[in-house]
């Protein structure tokens, strides 16, 4: 998944029905920052919002996953809605054939969570027959008041089975100026696609985050964060 160019469609789409930032913002109770984001690429809404938008505005999920609507698709589909008037037995053939298509491409949803007491970590799994995605919007800390400046971060995304441990995905603070792990938390999102084929590849709780934290005089502090995924039957 893209999150430039789901930002970019999220944006036509808005255009394209005549609606401000505000106004959409209003329609799924978020902020027009929260909105903002999206369509600048810097952040994505979690994947309940994301559903009822391909519902709302009869976009599938594929194209918002994609960025990009399949004007091929959409023509084809107006030449089968001619065809229509011309036979019912079309009608019937192309009602299964929709059937068929939307059992195949429909996704499932299943959620991320953090067993750690000092996280409380939110995400989701996207899933159907042919691909899986993850994406996780918030990690926030709720330990014991946390005030120490961090001139480096890296908060990484891991998979851990008896076989391998694998890295997904990370991202990493390295600037200027030193930043509290609050701080940093909050601009952290995971969204990987298409990381495996099928949901029943992903094992029950081989998924953690690992935060590596450093100062400016040379202090670590680490903090593993294992994740519950919730049964993929």
């Amino acid at each position: 998944m893209n999150q430039e160019k789901f930002g970019q469609l999220i944006k036509e789409i808005r255009k394209t029905n005549h609606l401000t930032q505000k106004q959409l913002a209003e329609k799924y109770h978020v902020t027009f920052q929260a909105v903002s984001k999206w369509e600048r690429g810097l952040n994505m809404p979690d994947m309940g919002l994301i559903s009822q938008i391909s519902k709302d505005f009869n976009i599938s999920l594929d194209e918002l996953f994609d960025g990009k609507i399949n004007v091929i698709n959409r023509k084809n589909k107006k030449k089968i809605v001619f065809l229509f008037g011309v036979s019912i037995v079309v009608l019937l053939f192309f009602l299964f054939s929709l059937l068929l298509s939307q059992n195949k491409n429909d996704f499932q949803f299943k959620t991320l969570s953090s067993e750690c007491k000092n996280f409380k970590i939110s995400g989701n799994i996207a899933y159907n027959e042919n691909k899986s995605a993850i994406y996780i919007s918030n990690i926030e800390y709720c330990g014991e008041v946390e005030k120490e400046e961090y001139q480096t971060i890296e908060c990484t995304l891991y998979e851990s089975t008896e076989e391998i441990e694998k890295k997904i995905s990370a991202y990493k603070y390295e600037g200027p100026s030193n930043i509290t792990l609050e701080k940093f938390l909050k601009e952290v999102t995971f969204s990987v696609d298409n990381y495996k084929k099928v949901c029943d590849s992903y094992k029950e709780e081989s998924l953690y985050i690992s935060i590596k934290a450093t100062t400016k005089n040379e202090k670590n502090k680490t903090y593993t964060i294992p994740l519950t995924l919730k049964s993929c039957s």
